[in-house]
């Protein structure tokens, strides 16, 4: 008996020439700035991870869209809930319940915890309000928290950073936290 996805099989043959023309699905300056990470980062024989909330894995998919990238990217936890932040990330309820999912103590331990649980050199960790719901006076839609900690530094030199993006809505919101992220991975944003 045929499977039942043969009978898709003549779309996809068609498809063979849109595979030729090397169709990406992620916006091109996202799929620009990870190349950069990959190439820098691979130069310096170091090895990333990342730990995302609000994006979702949008870093993730950025830099496994560069060909030869699992010789820097290691692995990308997608920890959306707090659940999986404390499952995976082994960030502490205590720190979750006192400050919240989005803030500098939740993404310096989501970066820590990134760097345990893989064999990088390097973390970054994105959380944050991506929208349209979720936003609070203190916390408003745009709200995303950043942390970048290396293996062998001392935890007081995880740098961490709060930006408030303008709602434009999710998407671009999400692009823009990707593209920070990103760029923290860069080795001049170490003073490399």
């Amino acid at each position: 008996m045929p499977l039942a996805f043969e009978a898709d099989r003549p779309m996809l043959r068609g498809m063979a020439g849109v595979a030729e023309a090397k169709i990406c699905l992620l916006p091109e300056e996202l799929v620009m700035l990870a190349r950069e990470v990959i190439e820098a980062n691979r130069k310096l024989g170091r090895r990333i991870v990342v730990a995302e909330s609000c994006t979702g894995g949008l870093v993730s998919a950025a830099l496994t869209e560069i060909p030869g990238s699992s010789a820097v990217f290691e692995a990308g936890f997608v920890t959306y809930s707090n659940a999986q932040k404390i499952s995976l990330l082994g960030v502490s309820e205590d720190v979750l319940d006192t400050f919240g999912a989005v803030s500098i103590a939740t993404a310096w331990a989501m970066a820590q915890g990134a760097l345990n649980r893989s064999g990088a050199d390097i973390a970054v960790s994105i959380t944050g309000v991506a929208g349209p719901d979720g936003g609070t006076e203190l916390k408003p839609v745009g709200t995303v928290v950043f942390a970048r900690a290396e293996r062998g530094d001392e935890s007081e030199n995880v740098v961490a950073d709060l930006r408030r993006f303008e709602d434009e809505g999710r998407a671009k919101i999400r692009l823009h936290a990707a593209l920070c992220a990103l760029e923290l991975l860069l080795p001049e944003a170490l003073g490399e």
